[in-house]
């Protein structure tokens, strides 16, 4: 990811909090995942095309596909939000405080924290949705369909 050289860029989402539950339960083998979301904010470049330009190069790099990149300076429109102004304020419209985590190992090899809502509710297996996220029956649809509660017992629904 550092080669990219991607502004603000984080690896988000279930790649993050799906790693944590499996490891908190005692998982020897990952969760398979259905993408690896990377998130990144650049108001100068809010071209899609880009996305996948940077998505093509991962794949070519690393031989997985599931790749999906975003620039945050561009998801309010699909979203139907005012600007972000930044990937923490994009991850703090995510629908559930779980998933608002992301993580970038910096050029000396230091970790990166970026998560709105802090850690506690996705340490503790407590699924919430997030107070900006307003689509209450999405939230729910969303969570069940997922299924988590089956693939992490210890979990908490809201």
């Amino acid at each position: 990811m550092r080669a990219l050289n991607l502004p603000n860029w984080v690896v988000a989402a279930g790649y993050v909090r799906n790693y944590i539950w499996d490891t908190l339960h005692g998982y020897s083998t990952r969760t398979p995942l259905n993408d690896i979301d990377i998130i990144y904010y650049n108001t100068e470049e809010l071209d899609e095309d880009i996305e996948k330009e940077y998505e093509r190069i991962l794949e070519q790099q690393t031989g997985s596909s599931i790749w999906s990149v975003k620039n945050q300076a561009r998801m309010h429109i699909r979203n139907g939000d005012e600007p972000y102004q930044s990937i923490e304020d994009a991850m703090s419209h995510w629908p559930e405080t779980v998933t608002a985590v992301g993580i970038r190992l910096e050029d000396d090899n230091s970790i990166s924290l970026v998560s709105p809502y802090g850690l506690e509710d996705l340490f503790e297996f407590r699924v919430r949705r997030s107070p900006l996220f307003k689509d209450d029956s999405y939230y729910k649809c969303r969570v069940t369909k997922k299924d988590w509660k089956e693939i992490w017992p210890k979990l908490e629904i809201d």
